[in-house]
């Protein structure tokens, strides 16, 4: 039950900074994207102080064995950048820059019940369907080859 309400607290915390931050707000979005136009550079501000709180309690918390509710530091340890990872960060980019939003602040803002927001949280649900689809697609395929290959 710890976990779940880590969970919830942590949730509920990074929501309300979201809210705060503005960062729900599509129009203080793209006016943040708009660097040639009315730009606005607000968004850059809670970013960075964002960054300020996490980055020293990051390194703390490193320092322990595990975190409190898991066996172990989940931490990625791939540093290469091939297409795929440049394909979905486009993607991600174009995303947020049409829609105003990006997943966190999207979810945040399906409170309002605005149908762009719904629709928005719709498609990017889609999208991450399609995505695991395919990814469980090109594995399976890629596990069949190993095993064809062996076989031989």
């Amino acid at each position: 039950m710890n976990i779940l309400l880590g969970a919830f607290v942590s949730g509920l915390l990074f929501a309300i900074g979201l809210g705060l931050g503005g960062m729900t707000q599509p129009a203080k979005v793209t006016a943040f994207l708009d660097v040639t136009g009315n730009w606005d550079p607000s968004l850059a501000l809670v970013m960075g102080g964002a960054i300020l709180v996490y980055a020293p309690l990051y390194h703390l918390l490193r320092r322990r064995q595990a975190p409190l509710f898991a066996p172990v530091f989940s931490v990625p340890t791939r540093a290469d950048v091939d297409l795929q990872l440049l394909g979905g960060a486009a993607l991600f980019g174009i995303g947020w820059g049409l829609g105003g939003f990006c997943p966190g602040p999207a979810m945040v803002s399906l409170a309002s019940g605005h149908t762009s927001v719904v629709t928005f949280v719709m498609s990017m649900l889609a999208g991450m369907s399609v995505f695991t689809l395919l990814d469980n697609l090109r594995m399976r395929q890629a596990r069949e080859r190993r095993k064809a290959a062996v076989s031989l």
